[in-house]
């Protein structure tokens, strides 16, 4: 289990616009910090929280995320 918070902490570290936390069930959820998308935005791909049952699934989400949010 070190390990994956260790993972997390990297993520909070490479992403700091994001809040991550693990649900009761172990689903980690990455949430943007201090933002509220508009429905533009959404539309175009971009999400307001994105989750997933491992860290590198949560890092591939967000780098998705990055890249479509270069392409708007």
């Amino acid at each position: 289990m070190t390990t994956v918070g260790h993972d997390v902490d990297a993520l909070r570290t490479a992403f700091p616009d994001w809040s991550f936390f693990y649900s009761d069930e172990g689903v980690l959820y990455a949430t943007r910090r201090g933002v509220r998308l508009a429905d533009d935005e959404i539309h175009k791909g971009l999400h307001q929280t994105v989750s997933a049952d491992d860290v590198a699934t949560v890092l591939s989400l967000l780098e998705d995320q990055e890249r479509v949010a270069s392409m708007s």
